[in-house]
């Protein structure tokens, strides 16, 4: 309910200008930045402290990025008006259960779907790094001998830049498309609503960019963005529509609302996280731990079944296409990190002991530590990113894509030309899982070990890490022994750590699991390394270091605990690691979160979204609901005439509005300081002065249109009467029981005698209704004449309410002219007469557990005798927000 400083001119100007001029209802438009007021003044977004404040923009004390105050909330609580019981009267046990079979339907195609999405994504960027270094290798092999390598080197940029130019020009198509888009769907699985995130458009330019972007040869991973597309999927099946395919209509009338939404989002992201591990259960969690905030036991199963859906969906297309073998499920997911076991030769070999653990917890320590530095440095390019390369034309951002293109190819390929060592290939090198001898062949592009720039018989350990598709490199960290030495693993991990942080935040979809995972397998594959050389270990078994340092640094930098270990242990498939993986990633979070947040927590907040963090911390006990509510309250009475309607939704940005009555029965006891209602007596005195401007408002922008809801401007003095008579509340109360909203007519108009307190009388609070449901009853012609009754008035069913969610109609393409000022609208039967409010006097944990678990969009805050004094909203329970308040109240102190 807070307003936005950009609602109007006059408001710009009263904070930024030295005059204000009032716009009538028929032109009162939410500005833009860049217009002019009526004025001449132009409106700008970093005039003011509280505009950089809702724009995210940056502190210019603190260098921080604040919460946006632009960004609009979902609403996951049932509105159960007239429309929704009239659906409940007609439900029955039939219908329910049809109702249940669509919802488990949608679920699996959800799951089939997205793993189909994942099968063409793995296809199509397996054909195309195949091509690239087929063409390759051939040309280094021949050039080796003839001195051109430089011709190489140029074959790859053009295959690499070609690639990188299309990922980017499809991200220039929909922005939202860039990065992983773990940090978008995390937001909206918290009740934050990112434009374009889960529409069809931003999935394709998705889909093929990654394939692009990994084609490419950037240091990025498909598995990040396959989240993203999941979630795209399980938002838009269900609603068989898009605005992208407007022709395509379809009468579906079931989930047409953010609590269903928000429950097939959460099912397409775990299928999203199944399909590119294999772990259907380490997608479910993944899903409760990273975003939603409302859970139940029904869900859960729905989640799992749509993740297993996806998985075996995968699972039975890959194992064909690959091995011809329909119907064998060999492969489970994008990334399989194959089976870890000990040579049968060597008895003493144990996948890890009891010992382990101490190397374990240090490899923890130091996992979180360079995860930190990780995020660090990234959060600086990102921050240096929104200076200097956002804010300029388009093209430089597909120009910095190509630069870093350019520049991981031409060090990909001088590394491996000249940091690589030649080493004499042995029955010892194993691939994967197999216990043959490697065979190295020209011929196979997906030879496990490459022999760039190496004579016969011998291979480059530094190019058969650089020239291999990241997969593939994974597997033979994991499984390969006695191949790479530590000091092509140091240069190899340096670089690929520089290189990756560089790479995430360009303008491609990229994805950050992979890359992590590759970057600390080289790690532990150092340490095992390292121990085995020079410390005497030697009946360590390297696979397991190299898990474990994968698993140090990928939880070092994305600080997740519970799914991050079951995705781990379900793409192993060996149970037995569970303990050492999950010691390993609490260090690594415990060592990381001492120095900053996780990767996708960083740029969440870099974008300025209002995340809501699991729990407030002890201190903002200190603070009760008045403390941070808002009480500057735009409200609608039960029977308000349209002009009035337009008036409110064309000169503010609020998405739900208090439909109130003025109480006129407890108007003595209010005055008289009645010890029942005494804590609205300095929420009345304080909200005067707001009260009086929004009845200003109202005034200048209608004031053609004489009708009981104007007032007259008042007094700034507050007086008080002497004690009259004495009335029971709660029998008055009980009176009203039967007629709780009285209708306004002109001839109940205020007087000119009347005092403040007849002005401003106690608001009591009867429901909230929101901006798309007073729209629809605007464009739907819902009113009455006033010399009809109420009863008179269209009904609208929950369908015809529903109808165009998620995409109501905006109140500025209105045609006014189709409406008569005069009619009124009875909004009784449409708003929620119940929803979830507090005490002015709950404490803040309190009202944040009940805000964040229920998934609300607005809390009203109700005194005792039902007389609302403020509401709260998402952005009054951000961590900065609290901050805040909680300095006031020292300072008041």
């Amino acid at each position: 309910m807070l307003l936005s400083p950009w609602v109007l001119c006059d408001r710009y100007l009263m904070e930024g200008g030295t005059e204000s001029l009032p716009l009538p209802a028929s032109e009162a438009r939410i500005p833009r930045e860049g217009q002019q007021c009526p004025t001449g003044k132009t409106l700008g977004f970093g005039r003011s402290i509280s505009s950089r404040t809702i724009l995210g923009e940056t502190q210019e004390e603190e260098d921080e990025i604040l919460p946006r105050k632009d960004y609009e909330s979902l609403d996951y609580d049932r509105c159960i008006n007239d429309p929704y019981l009239e659906v409940l009267e007609t439900m029955d046990n039939k219908k329910g259960r049809k109702y249940e079979a669509v919802k488990w339907m949608m679920v699996f195609a959800i799951g089939v779907c997205t793993g189909l999405v994942g099968l063409f994504v793995d296809f199509f960027a397996r054909l195309f790094t195949q091509l690239k270094f087929g063409v390759v290798q051939a040309s280094v092999e021949e050039c080796s001998q003839k001195g051109c390598l430089a011709l190489s080197l140029l074959e790859l940029l053009g295959f690499n830049l070609t690639f990188v130019f299309f990922a980017s020009l499809l991200v220039l198509i929909e922005p939202v498309a860039a990065g992983s888009g773990i940090p978008e769907i995390k937001c909206y699985l918290n009740g934050v609503k990112v434009p374009g995130i889960v529409r069809l458009r931003t999935l394709l330019c998705k889909v093929f960019g990654v394939l692009f972007s990994v084609a490419g040869g950037l240091f990025v991973g498909k598995e990040g963005p396959m989240i993203h597309s999941g979630a795209v999927v399980g938002a838009g099946l269900p609603q068989f529509q898009s605005i992208s395919l407007r022709k395509i209509q379809f009468n579906f009338p079931y989930f047409r609302s953010d609590r269903d939404k928000r429950d097939f989002v959460s099912a397409g992201a775990a299928a999203g996280v199944a399909a590119a591990f294999g772990a259907p259960i380490g997608g479910t969690l993944f899903s409760l731990e990273e975003g939603s905030s409302f859970w139940n036991q029904g869900l859960t199963w729905r989640v799992l079944f749509c993740s297993m859906s996806a998985t075996f969906t995968l699972n039975f297309f890959r194992s064909g296409i690959q091995f011809g073998s329909w119907g064998s499920f060999q492969l489970p997911g994008l990334l399989n990190f194959g089976e870890f076991k000990c040579s049968d030769s060597d008895k003493k070999c144990h996948l890890w002991t009891a010992m382990d653990l101490g190397f374990f917890i240090a490899m923890g320590v130091i996992g979180g530590l360079l995860g930190a530095t990780f995020n660090c440095l990234n959060k600086r390019l990102a921050k240096y990113r929104m200076r200097n390369v956002h804010p300029k034309p388009k093209l430089v951002r597909v120009l910095e894509s190509l630069l870093v293109t350019l520049v991981t190819t031409v060090v990909v390929f001088v590394a491996s030309m000249v940091l690589g060592e030649c080493r004499q290939v042995t029955s010892a090198a194993q691939v994967g899982n197999d216990s043959i001898p490697l065979q190295v062949t020209s011929e196979d592009v997906n030879s496990s070990i490459k022999t760039f720039f190496c004579p016969n018989e011998t291979y480059n350990d530094m190019a058969t890490l650089f020239f291999n598709p990241q997969e593939s490199a994974i597997l033979q960290l994991f499984h390969q022994d006695s191949t790479f030495s530590p000091v092509t693993l140091a240069l190899f991990f340096v670089l690929y750590f520089s290189l990756a942080c560089w790479t995430y935040g360009i303008s491609v979809p990229s994805g950050l699991f992979v890359p992590s995972l590759l970057c600390g397998a080289a790690f532990g594959r150092l340490v095992a390394n390292v121990l085995k050389s020079y410390i005497g270990l030697g009946h360590i078994y390297s696979g397991t270091f190299a898990l474990i340092g994968a698993a140090a640094f990928l939880g070092g930098v994305v600080r997740m605990t519970i799914s991050l270990t079951v995705i781990l242990i379900e793409s192993t498939n060996e149970i037995t690691y569970g303990l050492p993986i999950m010691i390993t990633l609490m260090v690594a979070k415990w060592t990381g979160d001492f120095f900053n947040k996780g990767i996708y927590d960083i740029h969440v907040g870099l974008r300025g979204v209002p995340l809501l963090e699991w729990e407030t911390e002890v201190e903002m006990d200190k603070l009760r609901a008045s403390d941070i509510m808002e009480p500057n309250l735009t409200y609608v009475y039960p029977h308000t005439r349209i002009q009035s309607l337009v008036s409110i939704l064309r000169t503010t940005v609020h998405h739900a509005f208090p439909v109130v009555t003025e109480n006129r029965g407890n108007e003595r006891e209010f005055m008289k300081g009645n010890q029942l209602i005494s804590n609205n007596i300095k929420f009345k005195k304080s909200s005067i002065l707001t009260r009086a401007g929004e009845q200003r408002r109202r005034s200048q922008s209608m004031k053609s249109y004489p009708s009981s809801e104007l007032r007259n401007m008042c007094d700034e003095h507050v007086t008080s009467e002497e004690p009259g008579e004495k009335e029971d509340l709660l029998q008055q109360m009980l009176e009203r029981r039967y007629t709780p909203y009285p209708n306004l007519y002109p001839d109940q108009s205020p007087s000119e005698d009347w005092t403040m307190e007849e002005r401003f009388r106690p608001l009591t609070f009867h429901g909230l209704i929101l901006r798309s449901q007073l729209v629809t009853l605007l464009v739907r012609g819902v009113c009455y004449s006033e010399s009809q009754s109420s009863a008179s008035q269209p009904r609208l069913s929950y369908a015809e309410m529903a109808e165009d969610y998620p995409r109501y109609p905006d109140i500025h393409d209105l045609d006014l002219t189709l409406l008569n000022p005069r009619m009124i609208v009875d909004v009784t039967p449409y708003m929620n007469p119940a929803p979830f409010t507090v005490s002015p006097n709950t404490h803040v944990s309190q009202v944040f557990n009940l805000f964040r678990t229920m998934g609300l969009r607005h809390l009203p805050v109700v005194n005792a005798v039902g007389e609302i004094v403020g509401v709260i909203t998402r952005h009054n329970l951000t961590h900065e927000f609290l901050q805040a308040r909680l300095r006031q109240h020292y300072q008041t102190l």
